[in-house]
C-alpha cells in the first residue's frame, strides 16, 4: 500500500486527486478510477472523499443499468413461479428502507423527514424466499471483483423472492446486510491491506443459515487462505452436508480471468462445492439453476 501511495504521487502526480475535489469531479467515472480510489480513499477527506463516493455512485449506477434486466429476468423466470405483483400499498410499505434512503431529506428547519421517496416490499410466502449470501474477500487482487459483487448484491436484493446477507472481509468481517441495497457503501467501506482470513468468514456465513435448502452461500475470493485451511475445510462440508449451496467465485468481473490457489480450489471442489469465476451476466443464471 506504502509503495502504491508513493507511485501514485511520484509518477502519475495523483496529488492533486488526493486534495482538490474539482479534479475527480472532471474524471470519466469508471472502473480504473474506481479501483484508484478505493486505494487511496483512506487519504482523502471532506468534500474530495465526497467526490470520491459520487464516482463510486456512478459508477455502480452503470453497472447496474448493463446488467439490471438481464439478471432480474433471468432470476424471475427461474424462481418467480409464485409471487403476486408488487402492490404499492400500506401493507407493503417497507418502512426500515423508507426512513433510512430518506435521512439525507431530514429538514433541520421544521424538524421533520420529508419523504421524497418510498419504498414497498414484494408479498411473498415466507417459503419462497431464497437467502443468498454473499461474502466479498476485500484483497487488491480482488477489486474488480468486489466493484461487480457490490452491484449484483443491489440488483438480486430488489427481487421480492430474495433476501441478500452480504460481508466484507480480510482477517475481520463488516456485515453489511443493511446496505446491500446500496453498492457505493458496500464499496467505500473496502479497506485494503491486512491478511485474509476465509474460514472465518464462512463460519459467519453458516451462522446465518437458517432453511439450508433455501439458501446459497458464494464466497468471492481468490481462496488464499491466511488462516486455518483445516477450519476451512470443515466449515464448508459442513454448509454442503446441511443442504445449502456453496460456491467460492474466484473472480466476478467484466473478464472473469481468476488468479487463485487452485490445490485449496480443488480440494472445495472436490468436497461439492462450485469453485470458478463467472462473469456478472452469467451469475443470475447460475443462482436460478440452483434453485431451479
Amino acid at each position: 500500500a506504502d509503495v502504491l501511495e508513493r507511485q501514485a504521487k511520484e509518477w502519475f502526480n495523483m496529488t492533486e486527486l488526493l486534495t482538490d475535489k474539482k479534479v475527480i469531479e472532471e474524471m470519466k467515472p469508471e472502473i480504473a478510477l474506481l479501483k484508484t480510489i478505493i486505494q487511496l480513499k483512506h487519504l482523502m477527506n471532506g468534500e474530495v472523499l465526497q467526490a470520491a463516493v459520487k464516482i463510486a455512485k456512478q459508477v455502480a449506477d452503470d453497472i447496474k443499468q448493463k446488467l439490471d434486466m438481464t439478471i432480474k429476468r433471468s432470476l424471475t423466470g427461474r424462481l418467480d413461479k409464485n409471487t403476486s405483483s408488487v402492490m404499492k400499498c400500506s401493507a407493503n410499505l417497507d418502512f426500515k428502507k423508507t426512513i433510512r434512503r430518506n435521512l439525507k431529506n431530514y429538514d433541520k428547519a421544521s424538524n421533520q423527514l420529508i419523504l421524497k421517496d418510498i419504498y414497498f416490499s414484494g408479498r411473498v410466502k415466507k417459503h419462497n424466499k431464497k437467502r443468498i449470501i454473499i461474502a466479498i474477500d476485500e484483497s487488491g487482487s480482488m477489486l474488480g471483483s468486489v466493484i461487480y459483487s457490490a452491484v449484483m448484491a443491489q440488483i438480486i436484493s430488489e427481487l421480492p423472492f430474495a433476501e441478500v446477507k452480504l460481508i466484507i472481509f480480510d482477517t475481520s468481517i463488516v456485515d453489511l446486510s443493511d446496505h446491500a441495497d446500496d453498492p457505493a457503501q458496500t464499496i467505500m467501506s473496502v479497506q485494503l491491506g491486512g491478511g485474509t482470513d476465509i474460514a472465518k468468514a464462512l463460519t459467519y456465513c453458516e451462522s446465518l443459515i437458517i432453511t439450508p435448502r433455501d439458501t446459497c452461500v458464494i464466497v468471492v475470493t481468490d481462496l488464499y487462505e491466511g488462516g486455518s485451511e483445516a477450519q476451512l475445510m470443515n466449515v464448508s462440508k459442513n454448509i454442503i452436508t446441511s443442504g445449502a449451496h456453496l460456491s467460492f467465485l474466484t473472480a466476478l468481473d467484466e473478464n472473469a480471468d481468476p488468479a487463485y490457489d487452485k490445490a485449496t480450489g480443488q480440494k472445495l471442489a472436490d468436497m461439492g462445492s462450485f469453485v470458478g469465476s463467472l462473469t456478472p451476466d452469467k451469475l443470475g443464471d447460475y443462482i436460478g439453476k440452483i434453485f431451479a
